[in-house]
């Protein structure tokens, strides 16, 4: 598939204002965006990379490189994001039997529970945002293959790197 073309940056002016309506691609990533903010204000506690680490650990990745290798962060940042959420009481390091140096990183109950009360409320606010965009369950099929995409690609991008 090839890659569309780059829209040219409007000034603001209000010459180009209707810039994502004439391009749908344009809008769908301004759209992207802009659904990141709002998503993030239905976090409550947690702020958005607060969550995808919270999120990721609950998928499995009970490891901060696993986590750093899924969610394409830096591991210092991972690090920092785990030290911050352990402070909060939200994650435990446990041991790993086969490796000193690593930590098995798991929700505690009060982590489990914020995960689960900041993917309520953003559910909610998908089911609102699905629902206004006038192709409700057709919209959160998509956004469900976008991230078996981007779970492919990311799994591409691991298997190129080792």
């Amino acid at each position: 598939m090839a890659t569309p073309p780059i829209p040219a940056a409007t000034s603001g002016s209000g010459k180009d204002a209707n810039a994502r309506e004439r391009d749908p691609a344009l809008g769908a990533l301004r759209a992207l965006t802009r659904s990141a903010r709002v998503l993030e204000r239905s976090c409550g506690e947690l702020s958005l990379a607060q969550y995808r680490v919270l999120a990721a650990i609950a998928d499995g990745a009970a490891r901060a490189t696993r986590i750093a290798d899924r969610l394409a962060l830096g591991k210092p940042a991972v690090s920092a994001l785990v030290e911050a959420l352990c402070e909060r009481g939200l994650l435990e390091r446990g041991r790993v039997a086969d490796d000193q140096r690593a930590a098995a990183l798991e929700l505690t109950d009060r982590g489990r529970d914020l995960l689960q009360a900041a993917e309520r409320e953003m559910l909610a606010k998908l089911a609102v945002i699905a629902e206004k965009s006038g192709a409700g369950e057709s919209l959160i099929a998509a956004l469900a293959a976008m991230d078996r995409a981007i779970e492919a690609l990311a799994s591409e991008r691991l298997h190129t790197e080792q």
